[in-house]
């Protein structure tokens, strides 16, 4: 039976050790340490203790609980982990309901995204360091693929969410679309060049139409060719989100470029409601006149006009107006100076050419009916006015910015492109990983008042140091303090440290 034995060493301190009587010989199991304080060695008698507790499963009959000890000159520092923010956000996305997906690496590639977007390969290398969480790089990219039939479940996650957590009914929803890029010049069926929202039409891109609550928590995706038009996205998502989570009829707001006879007529046949924005540059002139005489450019006001694409409400700000005006002058002066040059210029608003002939000339006409609509918006609409009046079509419609917000999220703190993946399969995975990042996202910074840059560094203030013992092999981990910002975002989330 192990018992523990003091000695005194040649330097006139105390060793301890473990040790065994056999046939009244001493037999050393284990040389603790030694010491020449009383604190010391009453420190390294603990240590003895516990590696008979651990290594012999003897008991001690009468047990004394004492500090945890630690011999400096045997522990070794192993690093920093930020154990605190992933155990944090796991939280925050199982009281989302994404652990329902039953996919661990999933969850884990999201949550990868919210800290520090990157690849794949180099995300479970940072799983690893940030947190100890080992994935094989075989079998992420095994399990990758398998991925793209996660993306009902997310919707079906997030919709529940907004609706019984975020208490929104869903009767409107906000419609965009956006396109993204890849880092590669080489094209197939899904990823193809066409016109893009970053400014690289030389690369091919996908196009991917995003449902949000007013609020701009997403609820649904569909990923396109590149080359699709936006305004032929539209119906295709809504039938999707309508049919797979059972809504009959929500009111969709989306802007002007999803407006055409094709669309409101197949939107009068769902009976969906819908505010899109309008181009009032193509409506006719006697319309023109009419807004412009019945609004009067008085700050505020509102006005409604009967038209073939539904009701066309406008409204009137001054603030556009000088913002409008502003712009018109630097163009008619461009267009003047053209003109006196005899050149067309590039994109002159103003210029116009004579008969085909090579002699330009300012467009009068064009001058006049933009002066007709300087400060003046317009939204056509088939929800009647007893139901909804026109200062709130107006208001509906500038909640779209919420969807813009989200596209800025997924672009700039996610990283959502370029995309570096090439194969179908992969690309639509990596949009089910943006997608419930993004969710995860935006619900943290509606709930803490923060960006997400601020809540990731806020958690990342909570760091653990690793100390491993080099007798009881054990490693110990000692969390720093944390502040009052930390506090106040756990209560926030309804967490507690």
């Amino acid at each position: 039976m192990p018992s523990i034995r003091k000695v005194k060493t040649g330097s006139g301190g105390t060793a301890i050790q473990v040790v065994r009587y056999d046939n009244r010989r001493v037999v050393v199991i284990k040389h603790i340490g030694s010491a020449h304080t009383l604190g010391d060695v009453s420190a390294l008698v603990v240590r003895a203790q516990e590696w008979i507790a651990l290594n012999t499963q003897q008991q001690q009959l009468f047990t004394k609980t004492a500090p945890c000890m630690l011999d400096l000159a045997h522990a070794q520092y192993r690093g920093i982990r930020y154990t605190f923010a992933y155990d944090t956000l796991a939280l925050v996305m199982a009281h989302m309901g994404w652990n329902a997906i039953n996919s661990p690496l999933l969850c884990d590639l999201a949550l990868m995204r919210l800290i520090e977007p990157s690849s794949k390969l180099r995300a479970i290398t940072l799983l690893e360091r940030y947190f100890g969480i080992q994935y094989a790089e075989r079998t992420v990219y095994r399990i990758l693929p398998k991925l793209t039939k996660c993306k009902a479940d997310a919707e079906k996650i997030a919709v529940s969410f907004a609706k019984h957590t975020l208490c929104d009914d869903l009767s409107l929803v906000l419609y965009d679309v956006t396109t993204l890029y890849f880092e590669t010049f080489d094209a197939d069926e899904l990823r193809v060049p066409g016109f893009s929202k970053d400014n690289k039409s030389q690369q091919p891109q996908i196009v991917v139409g995003l449902l949000v609550t007013r609020d701009g928590f997403p609820l649904g995706y569909e990923v396109f060719k590149g080359n699709t038009f936006e305004g032929h996205t539209m119906l295709p998502v809504l039938d999707a989100f309508a049919k797979a989570h059972h809504i009959a009829s929500p009111t969709v707001v989306a802007d002007a470029a999803m407006i055409s006879r094709e669309n409101v007529a197949k939107l009068k046949e769902r009976e969906l409601l819908y505010i899109v924005g309008a181009r009032m540059a193509n409506v006719s002139p006697a319309t023109i006149a009419k807004v412009s005489s019945l609004l009067a450019q008085k700050d505020g006001a509102t006005m409604r006009v009967a038209t073939e694409h539904g009701d066309l409400v406008c409204d009137f700000s001054s603030k556009r107006y000088r913002k409008n005006k502003h712009e018109m002058e630097k163009q008619i002066a461009k267009a003047k100076t053209l003109v006196e040059k005899g050149e067309p210029g590039k994109r002159a608003k103003f210029v116009t050419r004579e008969n085909k002939s090579d002699t330009y000339t300012l467009n009068d006409a064009l001058v006049e009916k933009t002066k007709l609509l300087l400060g003046v918006k317009g939204y056509y609409t088939n929800i009647p006015k007893d139901t909804l009046g026109d200062k709130e079509v107006v208001a509906r419609y500038h909640d779209l910015w919420n969807v813009e917000a989200s596209f800025r999220m997924s672009k700039s703190d996610l990283a959502t492109r370029p995309i570096f993946h090439h194969k179908e399969d992969a690309v639509r995975a990596h949009m089910v990983v943006c997608f419930i990042a993004l969710a995860v996202g935006r619900y943290l910074e509606r709930t803490t008042g923060l960006s997400l840059r601020g809540v990731r560094d806020t958690l990342w203030s909570v760091t653990d140091a690793r100390i491993f013992d080099t007798v009881t092999k054990e490693t110990i981990t000692l969390r720093s303090e944390m502040s009052g910002d930390v506090h106040v975002m756990l209560k926030k989330l309804g967490l507690s440290h």
